[in-house]
C-alpha cells in the first residue's frame, strides 16, 4: 500500500483541512502533507466559509483521488477498518453517520460568527441568537453521544469519524469562550488531550498571521 499525500490548507484557520488531518492520523495512515499557498483561490474559499465541500483537504493514495471530508472519511473506512472510524454496531455506525453528516451540511450560523482561529482567544465572547442555536443542538448531540456510548469519546472509549468531524468546533469554543457544562467540557479536554490535536495545535501556532480577514471579532 503507497504512501499517501494529504493536500491541505492552513492550520490555525483550516477547519476541513483539521477535520481530514485527523481522520487520516486517528486512521494510522502513512501519508505526507502538501500545503497550498494562503493565496490559493481553493483555500481562501475554505477559510472564508464560501463552502463546505471543496477541493481542500483531499487525499491521494494508490492512484485514487478523494476529496470531501465525508468521502475522505469513508475511504479511511473501507481501508483501514482495524482503525474503526466508524463503530462496529450498524446502529451506532447510522447513527454516527447522521451527526457527521449534520455538521457537514449545517450549523452555518455558528461556523460564520466563530470561525477556526486556533491560535486566538476571545474572553466574554458575545456569541449572537443564531449561532447560539447553534451550539446548543452540538451540545445536545454531544450530550446524547456521551450518554449512549458511555465517552470520553463520541461513540465510546476509542476517538474516531465523529470526533473528527467535531474536532475543530472543539478549537472554536476554546477560541471564543462558549461556556460548557462539565460533560461536554472534559469532551473538549479529551479531544485536545489527543497526540494528534497537540500536534495540530503546536504548527498552528507557528503559521503566520496570513488571512487578515479572519482575525476580525465578528
Amino acid at each position: 500500500m503507497g504512501k499517501a499525500v494529504l493536500t491541505i490548507s492552513s492550520k490555525n484557520y483550516g477547519a476541513w483541512a483539521l477535520r481530514g488531518w485527523l481522520m487520516a492520523r486517528l486512521a494510522g495512515l502513512d501519508f505526507t502533507e502538501e500545503v497550498i499557498s494562503p493565496d490559493d483561490p481553493a483555500m481562501k474559499a475554505e477559510m472564508l466559509l464560501l463552502s463546505s465541500s471543496i477541493l481542500v483537504p483531499s487525499l491521494h493514495h494508490n492512484g485514487i483521488t478523494v476529496w470531501d471530508t465525508l468521502a475522505i472519511a469513508e475511504y479511511l473506512h473501507e481501508i483501514k477498518p482495524k482503525a474503526h472510524l466508524l463503530p462496529a454496531d450498524a446502529k451506532a455506525r447510522a447513527h454516527c453517520r447522521a451527526i457527521c453528516g449534520e455538521m457537514h451540511s449545517g450549523f452555518a450560523s455558528m461556523r460564520s460568527s466563530l470561525p477556526m482561529n486556533i491560535k486566538a482567544r476571545f474572553p466574554n465572547f458575545k456569541v449572537w441568537s443564531r449561532a447560539q442555536t447553534d451550539i446548543d443542538r452540538i451540545v445536545a448531540i454531544w450530550k446524547e453521544c456521551l450518554a449512549t456510548y458511555g465517552g470520553p469519546y463520541l461513540f465510546g472509549k476509542q476517538a474516531g469519524m465523529a470526533d473528527a468531524m467535531y474536532a475543530p468546533v472543539v478549537t472554536r469554543f476554546l477560541t471564543y469562550d462558549v461556556k460548557l457544562d462539565a460533560d461536554c467540557a472534559a469532551y473538549c479536554k479529551h479531544i485536545m488531550a489527543l497526540p494528534a490535536m497537540k500536534e495540530w495545535v503546536a504548527a498552528a501556532k507557528l503559521e503566520p498571521d496570513d488571512i487578515d480577514e479572519l482575525d476580525a471579532e465578528f
